[in-house]
């Protein structure tokens, strides 16, 4: 039921639900090496349509946030938990997660990334399997078992939340910020902009 190949899921029909809301199964975008994976709850309507993660409104401000950290979105890769849309943009059920998250996991294993940024509340809660406050944790840097090994996770707010709090935004651009300080300091190369 379901099938990956490398980075591409395909013909997957392990949530019925999903299958019956979706238009496509929408896979990660970005290179399969890059030092910071951002991982998003699932598709919204704009994602369903152009079968590509975090378009629309909140792609916009995650352009812009990563933009100003000296990042571009060639650079990253973005996935999301769930990669079929769920109807009326619900958040996924547990259920639907799980079925999903062996992708991700595969996902994770194969890019390697130095740093793994969850966005927003789903995303934080199902990679770290414990409540996040994420308002309060955002910015915060844990370890949790990811693809097989320890990895650096990075709590963020959701993009759609500095859409109508202006606090929240300045949260949300210092957390993209945190994340390319860290991965330049892994990768010890020279960051846009730098003078």
């Amino acid at each position: 039921m379901g099938h990956m190949d490398g980075l591409e899921v395909s013909e997957c029909e392990r949530c019925p639900a999903l299958v019956e809301s979706r238009s496509r199964i929408v896979n990660g975008a970005g290179p399969d090496d890059a030092d910071v994976l951002f991982v998003g709850e699932g598709p919204g309507a704009q994602e369903d349509q152009q079968g590509e993660p975090f378009v629309g409104r909140s792609g916009d401000v995650l352009d812009e946030a990563l933009l100003e950290a000296g990042l571009d979105r060639e650079s990253v890769r973005i996935t999301n938990c769930v990669r079929c849309r769920p109807p009326e943009n619900r958040d996924p059920t547990k259920e639907e997660l799980n079925n999903c998250r062996g992708y991700l996991e595969q996902e994770i294993e194969l890019i390697d990334p130095e740093l793994v940024v969850p966005i927003g509340k789903v995303p934080s809660e199902h990679l770290l399997e414990r409540d996040v406050a994420v308002t309060s944790e955002a910015g915060d840097l844990v370890d949790a078992e990811l693809g097989g090994q320890r990895r650096h996770v990075l709590i963020s707010v959701h993009p759609a939340a500095t859409l109508y709090d202006r606090s929240q935004r300045d949260t949300f651009f210092d957390t993209i910020a945190a994340a390319a300080d860290y991965t330049d300091a892994e990768s010890g190369q020279q960051q846009l902009g730098d003078f």
